[in-house]
């Protein structure tokens, strides 16, 4: 098999060159590969200098994901940036693209480092639960001391190469020529005679022992969630650089990584990131989309005003047409509104909301979308005056034009048949009813065509949002399982603030029936019995207006005030159904809940609803506000043991069959001895 490393000599220079697709990420191969290219190349009289270097993209931007979770092969990360640091000849590392986590790790081993002016260098781990642990915590902090090293590495965001190399990463910047630079450094290298200082000799950050033990102090006092313990590991590891031997800061720094990497939170964290980058994988992938610039949207109402302002700022020109002409001012005047909000608020400048307005044209005609690329339908969710809108679009749209519905239930299919094109239509559901979502339900039918879902997925990224793809209804049905869970506790005797503060307090980020407030019980009560959702539908416990909502939520606080017109409402019910007041504990709360989601995404998978078990997870956390750090239920299901589930799910069915019997799917991985993780695949 090729190696992913080559190497060449050039005039004395050992030019090191990984080529592994699509980022170089250091898998075992490229780890191999370089550690052999290291020791040939030391051990050749005719090489004086090393320049390690990468095709493609970007030097390594990172562990290779398709290792997580599996055994270490050698060599070992941390053992190859020890190999590269004590090379005999000078070793020069050029950086361009994205050098991240053990990519920078690896640079920072190399004697000198040299990058492209627009690459970008950083320490992500904290975003697993994790710490740099190939040699970051040691070798960052003798180069740029301990504050630096610290915000790089719990804040966890990347910087720019010039902000590198003012904090003393880098040696050199480049605007163009990286490899030659790099080479013609490495020649000056050799040269000069004198041999550079491999970074664990370095102690440039270690001038100031008391502002380095400050910044460590500082670090310490920054609250720090329970869930996310990396942030006080770093800070240790940091601290271990300047008080022990090289050797002994590694092996701690060592023992730290393997400490959080165990962690049920660094598990979470680690499938969140997995997951994300699974949504990709979908039947469609690799097709190419269609272009859009001219969205038509129908329905100026919460979605569709959404949905303008969202393209409107992506640099889309907007077409939108209302049923009538009074419909229609009053939409445009939604988004006026929220424009000159944005703007007072500071998001937003007068020049750019002008210029998105300049690209907004409205209509109460439908032909006035004859030259849109896409056109998603927003009106309320009836199926007959959507289809008749649907056929309406089938005359008058452009060929190869997408047509979607934001529908959150109805029937993709009658509408694709009502168009009569089917291979152009899905449903295009962007969950704006709840605050800073960002998730688009992609709706496909089996007529579906690759480019319109490729379409549509490209048209979510450009506004901002994350597209999972389903055939059916994913996060309403996700949802209203969890609302019925908690809706059957509010009988059992508990209380929208108590069920609210548990779910919270496991991490969700927003309790249920603040989501309720937000959304409309409408929309997303999924109480089994319909007595109390129509009852408090009736009585307008629809909105979150202080005082006309269940909770009073003032500029976003966290105070919560009952309300005994709804808990007198709720008593009622309960002696209705002959239901008994029970206390209800935190514990049971949480439980109940996640219960409930694991039961209904057993079944939206074995009705294949969901390609896989992390599409489930990772909408839940993206829409519902799922506890990232969680993983999501399906993940939860494996990690507490299938068998329990099963068993609590069993315990919970006499009480309501519908809402707590899970598919046979359960049943059928026990069986196997498999999990839902196993169902994800790479």
């Amino acid at each position: 098999m090729t190696s992913p490393v080559t190497w060449e000599n050039r005039d004395g220079i050992a030019l090191i060159t990984i080529d592994s697709p699509p980022v170089n990420a250091l898998g075992h191969a490229v780890r191999a590969g370089l550690w052999e290219a290291v020791e040939a190349a030391e051990a050749d009289p005719a090489v004086r200098a090393l320049v390690i270097t990468a095709a493609g993209r970007s030097f390594p931007a990172g562990a290779d994901i398709r290792e997580f979770g599996k055994p270490p092969q050698a060599p070992l990360l941390p053992d190859l940036c020890d190999r590269i640091e004590v090379c005999t000849k000078p070793v020069i590392a050029a950086l361009h693209g994205t050098a991240l986590g053990g990519g920078l790790e690896l640079a920072l081993a190399a004697h000198v480092r040299i990058a492209h002016a627009k690459a970008r260098v950083g320490f992500p781990e904290i975003n697993l639960g994790l710490l740099p642990g190939a040699g970051g915590t040691q070798r960052a902090p003798r180069l740029i001391g301990a504050e630096q090293a610290l915000q790089l590495m719990t804040g966890g965001r990347p910087v720019r190469a010039a902000d590198a190399l003012a904090m003393g990463l880098l040696d050199g910047v480049v605007e163009d020529g990286l490899t030659e630079a790099a080479l013609a450094l490495a020649a000056d290298l050799v040269a000069d005679g004198t041999a550079p200082v491999p970074t664990r000799d370095r102690t440039e950050g270690f001038r100031n022992p008391q502002v380095y033990a400050e910044a460590i102090a500082a670090a310490r006092r920054q609250p720090h969630p329970p869930e996310q313990p990396a942030a006080t590991r770093i800070a240790d590891c940091v601290e271990a650089a300047l008080l022990l031997p090289f050797e002994a800061g590694l092996a701690y720094e060592r023992a730290a990584f393997e400490e959080l990497q165990a962690t049920p939170a660094a598990r979470g964290l680690r499938h969140a990131f997995l997951s994300e980058r699974r949504l990709s994988k979908t039947p469609e992938a690799g097709t190419e989309a269609r272009p859009v610039e001219h969205l038509g949207v129908i329905g100026g109402g919460r979605t569709g005003a959404a949905l303008v302002l969202s393209a409107l700022s992506a640099g889309l020109r907007v077409t939108l047409v209302e049923r009538d002409h009074d419909a229609l001012i009053a939409a445009l005047e939604r988004i006026a509104d929220i424009h000159e909000a944005e703007v007072a608020r500071g998001r937003l400048t007068p020049e750019k909301r002008d210029e998105d307005w300049a690209r907004l044209a409205g209509s109460a005609e439908l032909p006035r979308l004859a030259e849109a690329e896409m056109i998603v339908e927003a009106v309320p969710e009836d199926l007959g005056l959507k289809a008749e809108i649907f056929s309406q679009l089938g005359r008058v749209a452009r060929p190869g034009a997408i047509l979607a519905s934001a529908t959150a239930a109805l029937d993709i299919a009658a509408l694709a048949t009502a168009a009569g094109r089917p291979a152009d239509t899905l449903a295009f559901r962007p969950w704006t009813e709840i605050p800073r979502s960002g998730l688009v339900e992609l709706g496909v039918t089996p007529r579906t065509g690759a480019e319109a879902v490729a379409t549509a997925t490209a048209l979510a990224a450009r506004l901002g949002h994350r597209a999972v793809r389903a055939t059916g209804p994913l996060l309403g049905r996700m949802m209203g399982a969890w609302a019925a869970a908690a809706d059957g506790l509010l009988l059992a005797g508990s209380t929208p603030l108590r069920i609210d503060t548990a779910l919270r307090g496991y991490g969700y980020r927003r309790g249920r029936y603040q989501a309720e407030d937000l959304i409309g019980l409408a929309t997303l009560s999924g109480l089994r019995r319909p007595g109390l959702a129509d009852g408090l539908a009736a009585r307008g416990r629809t909105g979150c207006a202080v005082g006309a909502g269940w909770f009073d939520w003032p500029e976003g606080t966290r105070r919560a005030q009952e309300n005994d017109e709804v808990l007198a409402l709720v008593e009622a019910e309960r002696q209705r159904h002959g239901l008994p007041s029970r206390p209800v504990g935190e514990e049971e709360i949480v439980l109940s809940c996640l219960l409930a989601l694991i039961a209904e995404g057993t079944r939206v998978l074995a009705d294949e609803t969901a390609l896989r078990p992390s599409d489930i997870d990772m909408a839940l956390m993206i829409g519902l506000g799922f506890p990232r750090w969680r993983g999501g239920p399906m993940l939860a299901a494996d990690m507490m043991g299938l068998l329990d589930a099963k068993n609590a799910l069993a315990a919970l069915a006499p009480e309501n069959p519908e809402l707590w019997t899970p598919a046979d799917l359960l049943a059928d991985l026990l069986k196997n001895g498999r999990s839902f993780e196993d169902l994800n695949g790479i």
